[in-house]
């Protein structure tokens, strides 16, 4: 196997390393109070798992499912299907989530301009749908005969209309390019500061300050669709208090778990494929020595490329 460029921090797992963190894993065979799930990863496939999780546990439900694509996951080949037949294969798994689900849980459903419309169909029998938010994937490459695809879908859905959601706590700080000021020469709505001159603006469902986890990256790792901490960091700050319970039922590498941890949230993670999941158990033994997030600090997300302690990671 070719050695990595000396800068490339993308996460390996040695077989010595998969061995030790296999031991972590947990398997289901009988249905489990919550104390035995918080903080684990269950190595299964998520039909085997369904009927043996608890009721009403559950205060943030993140699902990135496999999108409508032909694509390959380590030893799984997903296929690409009709629409129709996509919006069943949803419904057969999100149907029987929601019991897991308190009265106040927020549920954020993620797609791309192709699966988007059938998660939308199934998310609208079982919950309110508030909002669609669209996130840009900067990255990818161009197309010849038609526009590149860089922008997908976010879902965010609640349980019932009394539920958790903190706008404070995922404010963006922009940088301010034209800065106004009052006749005193004072700032109106923004700050100085020695980095710059920015401004906090209230989060919108159009996230365009989002990059997407690459080789130079410590958080990148192998998985095919990683999902970014930062990502995960607004949905979670949202729309959960410290101490709730967030749901992935589709852990891939461990990014919803990671970022749970980091901002004292309990968290459960399913995931099939055993790699994926022991990988997701070593970024938790590393989030226990570094809660740093990629684009967040001082309680604010930064514009991308804008946060000067971390644009050797961006840039």
């Amino acid at each position: 196997m070719k050695a990595p460029a000396p800068r490339n921090r993308t996460l390996q797992l040695s077989e010595t390393e998969r061995s030790h963190y296999c031991q972590k894993l947990i398997h289901l065979s009988e249905p489990v109070e919550p104390a035995a799930l918080l903080d684990r990863t269950v190595c299964q496939d998520l039909f085997e798992v369904l009927d043996y999780l608890p009721t009403k546990f559950v205060d943030l439900l993140f699902v990135d499912p496999p999108y409508n694509l032909s694509k390959r996951f380590n030893q799984q080949i997903v296929r690409r299907r009709s629409l129709a037949d996509y919006e069943v294969w949803v419904n057969s798994w999100l149907s029987r989530l929601v019991r897991t689900l308190k009265p106040t849980a927020s549920v954020y459903l993620c797609g791309d301009w192709q699966s988007s419309p059938a998660l939308y169909a199934v998310a609208s029998q079982y919950f309110i749908i508030r909002n669609r938010i669209t996130w840009e994937r900067e990255k990818g490459r161009g197309a010849k005969a038609n526009w590149k695809n860089c922008a997908e879908d976010i879902w965010f859905c609640t349980v019932s209309e009394d539920y958790y959601f903190n706008a404070a706590a995922v404010q963006l700080k922009r940088q301010v390019r034209a800065p106004y000021t009052d006749t005193q020469g004072r700032p109106k709505d923004w700050e100085r500061s020695p980095n710059g001159n920015f401004r906090l603006t209230a989060a919108s469902n159009l996230w365009t300050d989002i990059t997407i986890p690459f080789w130079s990256m410590p958080e990148n790792t192998n998985h095919p669709t990683q999902k970014p901490e930062k990502l995960l960091a607004k949905i979670i700050l949202a729309s959960s208090p410290p101490e709730a319970v967030v749901l992935d039922p589709f852990l891939g590498s461990g990014t919803t778990s990671v970022v749970s941890k980091k901002l004292d949230r309990r968290f459960v993670g399913i995931e099939l494929d055993q790699y994926y999941a022991c990988l997701a158990e070593k970024r938790l033994e590393l989030a226990e020595s570094d809660r740093q997030i990629q684009g967040y600090g001082d309680r604010v997300f930064w514009e991308r490329n804008s946060f000067p302690l971390q644009k050797h990671i961006e840039s």
